[in-house]
């Protein structure tokens, strides 16, 4: 098997040593994603430039991560799972956490249908029913919700995808929020 380079600020690309020195003074370390993803600086560049555009969609911080989170489930990505459920604890109800990390279902329906709207999504690889869609608007969502979804699933892609061909190591700050997709439904 193919070890990728996990780089550090000094040994990566120079297009990447700015963007990996931002996450040092941003988070304190630089993400082991972030240090894989440094090989490739227009993979790394362009994941941080979505993350901050897709914190700018119209979706609260709790839906953004029900998009992620799912996609995290779905596409088995142990790290995102564990780096998403630290983060999110910030600002997202336990009990929705737990959902995510366990496949269940959120008690608000609103929260739910974004959560099965985002499965769908992913499991059609887009390709959504009108009814599918309709549903999503029923529940209270708008046909920009709809195209912010697929930025949500395309951003986590590019991580998720990451994690999975470089095996990345889940850093020490997320070991408290470790898990494991065969575990989770």
């Amino acid at each position: 098997m193919t070890q990728f380079i996990s780089h550090s600020i000094t040994s990566a690309p120079a297009a990447s040593q700015p963007l990996l020195s931002h996450a040092q003074a941003n988070f304190g370390f630089v993400p082991n994603l972030f240090a894989h993803m440094a090989s490739a600086p227009v993979l790394l560049e362009g994941y941080l430039t979505l993350t901050g555009i897709f914190n700018k969609s119209s979706m609260t911080e709790t839906e953004r991560q029900i998009v992620m989170m799912t996609a995290n489930r779905l596409h088995r990505c142990d790290y995102c799972m564990a780096a998403h459920s630290m983060i999110a604890q910030s600002s997202v109800a336990p009990e929705v956490i737990h959902a995510l990390r366990h496949n269940t279902a959120i008690a608000d329906a609103k929260l739910e249908a974004l959560r099965q709207f985002t499965i769908a999504m992913i499991e059609t690889r887009g390709w959504q029913s009108k009814e599918a869609v309709a549903q999503f608007l029923a529940a209270g969502y708008t046909q920009q919700t709809v195209l912010e979804v697929i930025l949500g699933t395309s951003l986590k892609i590019m991580s998720n995808y990451t994690t999975s061909v470089a095996d990345t190591a889940l850093d020490v700050v997320f070991a408290e929020h470790a898990w494991q997709a065969a575990q989770a439904g």
